[in-house]
């Protein structure tokens, strides 16, 4: 009699997907950045954990499935995606936060609001100016309605 597999399995990448894309349904984080990691364009471990912010010891801990990936704060998650992006692999957050078990969560105010500090500081001081303006008057329309 077989007995029944309990532990989360790994489908092999499927012809097609390696570029990291998100055509391997069932990946746990381990498996996803074995995948991304092998790819000729990645680099290791350690650039990564370097590049995301992430302690080596913690990734590593990830990748060898010795640590619980479900409360990776999702800034670690767009951090290690946004690292394989600068090193030209095509992978998206959906297929982080899936391999973690989690929906994908919209940009938090947080990182709106930075996102939003961003482009303003690169903007010349009479676009800054012109763009307080404008979003003073979405804010007055916006009581209006």
């Amino acid at each position: 009699m077989l007995g029944r597999v309990t532990s989360r399995q790994t489908l092999p990448p499927s012809p097609g997907t390696a570029e990291g894309g998100p055509e391997s349904p069932g990946e746990d984080l381990a498996a996803l950045l074995e995948r991304l990691l092998a790819l000729p364009r990645s680099g290791t471990q350690k650039d990564l954990a370097r590049e995301a912010g992430i302690s080596y010891p913690t990734l590593n801990a990830w990748m060898n499935r010795t640590r619980g990936t479900s409360r990776i704060p999702p800034e670690k998650l767009r951090a290690m995606v946004e690292v394989f992006r600068r090193w030209g692999v095509r992978t998206t957050p959906k297929e982080f936060f899936e391999a973690v078990g989690r929906p994908v969560p919209g940009p938090s105010r947080d990182e709106r609001e930075a996102r939003l500090l961003k482009l303003y500081r690169q903007l010349p001081e009479a676009r800054q100016r012109a763009l307080i303006k404008d979003a003073e008057a979405m804010l007055q329309v916006s009581r209006i309605t």
